[in-house]
């Protein structure tokens, strides 16, 4: 866990940022002038010291979007948020903090309060495998902390926010496993589709108040959420993958599966009722699961 002074630690890195010129100056592509458009000029990214949440980061970075990046690991942020505003001439504001922690989103809000943010991508959460009866209780609570409590408090505060200028977009991190039950990853699954609900219900109320929302729902993903996760992937998708087919798809769908392996497993698994996809992806998992439970 983190104290409250990670976040002051990082507003020094925003300061920095700002003294370099900005992206603006440059000629824009499409993507980068419909970005700052609608969403610009500020990006807030939870997760962004890996995988997902990074390769999230340095999209929206190369698309000309100052970055808040979130994460527990303040010395990553710091290295990260470096080499955007060299390579990209942008703002960055680094926050540290854990999602866990209650009082993490207040922080949120109350760091980026005098920026002009009009754009959220959750990508912080992490998840478990094996049987949830012989898992530890805490870490489970945790997670339920992260990927839902967490996601909830942003999508309320940023919402809001979005809503009252006008315009603005919300990205929530779905996941191939929110669409039923699975076996050896039931609460991860669970939470993911809690996110997936939320997301849905939320385009529609933010819409027309001028606010995207996209649920972005990828497959195995090539990043540390397996080590994490005790689980072995085979194919896998990058995060650069899921990045890039999300922005693209925000403000245009509600639900992306990015990539053609999220694609495939979602169409494979279509035609079957709920109770067989279900039994589907417990094997599935059971294939996946790096620790012996039999």
């Amino acid at each position: 866990m983190n104290d409250g002074n990670a976040v002051e630690r990082g507003v020094g890195a925003v300061d920095a940022g700002k003294a370099m010129s900005q992206s603006s100056t440059h000629q824009r592509t499409g993507k980068q002038a419909r970005f700052m458009s609608r969403y610009g000029p500020w990006a807030i990214v939870t997760g962004a010291s890996d995988g997902i949440g990074r390769a999230f980061a340095y999209d929206l970075a190369a698309a000309g979007m100052n970055v808040v990046l979130v994460a527990r690991r303040g010395e990553v942020l710091e290295q990260i948020a470096s080499e955007l505003r060299t390579r990209h001439r942008i703002s960055t504001l680094v926050i540290t903090v854990d999602l866990a922690r209650a009082d993490a989103v207040a922080m949120i809000g109350a760091a980026t309060s005098d920026l002009d943010a009009g754009l959220l991508v959750a990508a912080a959460g992490f998840g478990t495998s094996g049987p949830l009866i012989d898992a530890p209780l805490a870490p489970e609570l945790e997670m339920v902390d992260v990927n839902c409590r967490a996601v909830l408090e942003l999508s309320h505060q940023f919402g809001r926010r979005f809503a009252e200028r006008g315009r603005g977009g919300i990205v929530l991190l779905s996941s191939l496993v929110a669409f039923q039950g699975v076996p050896r990853t039931a609460n991860y699954a669970a939470t993911k589709a809690y996110v997936q609900s939320l997301a849905e219900g939320l385009r529609v109320e933010l819409g027309p108040r001028g606010v995207d929302v996209l649920a972005s729902a990828p497959g195995p993903i090539s990043s540390g959420f397996a080590s994490r996760a005790r689980m072995t992937m085979g194919m896998t998708q990058t995060p650069a993958d899921v990045a890039q087919a999300s922005l693209a798809a925000l403000g245009r769908r509600g639900t992306v599966r990015p990539g053609w392996l999220a694609k495939g497993l979602g169409a494979s698994l279509m035609f079957l009722p709920r109770w067989g996809r279900v039994r589907v992806m417990g094997k599935v998992m059971a294939g996946m699961t790096t620790h012996g439970d039999a």
